[in-house]
């Protein structure tokens, strides 16, 4: 039912800044967690960051002061602002969506740092 499409991935170089978005359907948008989770190659996925319905946000420690995640309910519309990208942020980023009883995921969007 419920449909995420991700965008704003690419590749830049480090101390440089993208925006991610993630446009998603449906009427629930905006009374459900939303959450970026990122994974590299040959790692496991992790969690970014999350904002709930209301806008209370929260940050992986190795992402907080360099990333902003936000939301435009009005849009059904997720981003999440990179500064100061790092190399070890290389991966394919994903859209997540939790309704609470399951969670919903786009197709990633990549996203390579240089050095």
């Amino acid at each position: 039912q419920v449909q995420l499409v991700e965008s704003g991935g690419g590749l830049v170089q480090a101390g440089g800044s993208l925006r991610l978005s993630c446009a998603a359907s449906g009427s629930i948008f905006g009374i459900s967690l939303l959450g970026w989770y990122r994974q590299a190659p040959e790692k496991q996925r992790e969690l970014v960051a999350t904002i709930t319905g209301r806008g209370t946000t929260n940050y992986a420690d190795s992402v907080k002061g360099r990333f902003t995640i936000s939301r435009d309910n009005a849009k059904n519309t997720m981003y999440l602002q990179m500064n100061d990208l790092k190399p070890e942020d290389t991966g394919v980023y994903y859209c997540n969506l939790d309704i609470g009883i399951k969670y919903y995921w786009g197709q990633g969007t990549q996203v390579t740092v240089s050095s």
